[in-house]
């Protein structure tokens, strides 16, 4: 296992692209870290100068307490998984796995141990004479793991490796490669764009924005239920959270246009704080209560939207509406779906209101405890 430290570290090519800004991270031993954004946000970047693959421009990068800016990729100890699984398309499973270990000078001995213990791991032990075109999408995935999980190094980088694989193989390889950092134990720093991996398998997330900005770090408990900006609330969930632009106003939240004036007394430690402030109101999909007979309940704010598409999922039904014109979409039991072009009434609790500084985009200390 290692532990690793990140102070300052930047990123800035010959162009004077600027890729990755102020990267400061401590990482423990055996933590699985997914680093998540949209595209140009420097995740694959910074994935990169751990690997040794790209200089570090300037800042400090220490692996178990070593200053590692300058050290080889071969000094760092590290395994690294490609979107493309690399595999070689002439050599069987078998010599796949052993491949890299052969190049090491190993005796045959340990090479058949090592290879039939990390395909036991990896569920391959029938497939090691098959070659890769023999393969699935998932199984050819789970060699690239084992190519890396056969070294024993004590950091793993994994980029976008699940990004070719279709929807069913995803969700069954979340769980092996989750199973596999439980066993093997590795510190593990996973680049990806899709949320739902990066919630499902990460200890901690680090949350990207374009420009290379690290906007928060955090447990997927912490992202969720305590995003501090705008860009994090938006990103994490599906569907993402619903923002309302406003103004405080007498200690109410205004959208004059659409009739809503909200007391934020209640959800918020200082109202006088943010008075004549435009601030956004904001709140998750699954977080709204039916208002049944249009009226909200006790510790609710009402909303009234116009229903534009319903969408059933199954076990739930997505709405699409507009609230005073905005786009929102809000999640309901099946059997409380709404008709087309009703209006719908809905209840916002306020434990799950939020409420961001529109300038800043920063979240406003709120007085309520988050589920």
């Amino acid at each position: 296992m290692a532990q690793l430290l990140f102070k300052d570290v930047n990123k800035v090519y010959p162009n004077g692209y600027h890729a990755v800004h102020d990267f400061n991270m401590e990482i423990k031993d055996g933590e699985f870290i997914c680093l998540v954004g949209d595209s140009g946000c420097g995740k694959s970047t910074t994935l990169r100068m751990i690997a040794g693959l790209e200089d570090i421009t300037s800042g400090e990068f220490y692996i178990d307490g070593k200053l590692a800016n300058q050290m080889t990729s071969r000094e760092r100890g590290i395994a690294m998984v490609f979107q493309s699984y690399a595999l070689y398309p002439h050599l069987t499973v078998y010599e796949n796995l052993a491949f890299g270990l052969m190049l090491e000078g190993i005796d045959a001995d340990i090479i058949e141990e090592k290879v039939q213990a990390t395909a036991k791991i990896l569920g391959l032990t029938e497939y090691l004479e098959r070659f890769p075109r023999n393969l699935s999408g998932g199984q050819c995935q789970r060699v690239a793991v084992g190519r890396a999980l056969i070294r024993k190094v004590d950091i793993f980088l994994m980029d976008e490796p699940l990004s070719n694989l279709d929807a069913k193989q995803r969700v069954t390889m979340r769980s092996e490669i989750k199973q596999i950092h439980r066993s093997v134990g590795a510190t593990t720093i996973y680049v990806t764009h899709d949320q739902t991996e990066a919630m499902t398998m990460s200890d901690r997330i680090v949350v990207m924005k374009s420009g290379g900005y690290v906007k928060q770090i955090g447990t997927p408990y912490e992202l969720y239920f305590y995003p501090k900006n705008l860009f994090v609330a938006g990103f994490i969930g599906e569907p993402p959270m619903n923002f309302l632009r406003g103004k405080v106003q007498g200690g109410k939240f205004t959208v004059e246009e659409a009739g809503i004036s909200f007391d934020i007394k209640p959800i918020i430690d200082d109202a006088a704080a943010i008075e004549g402030k435009d601030v956004v109101f904001a709140f998750r999909p699954e977080a709204i209560k039916v208002a049944k007979g249009g009226k909200a309940g006790k510790d609710e704010y009402l909303v009234k939207s116009e229903v534009e598409l319903t969408e059933l999922l199954g076990d739930t039904t997505n709405v699409y509406a507009k609230v005073g014109g905005v786009n929102t979409i809000l999640k309901v039991n099946p059997h409380d779906t709404p008709e087309r072009g009703s209006t719908f009434s809905f209840g916002v609790p306020y434990k799950a209101a939020y409420l961001f500084d529109a300038e800043t985009e920063e979240v406003i200390p709120s007085s309520i405890e988050r589920n």
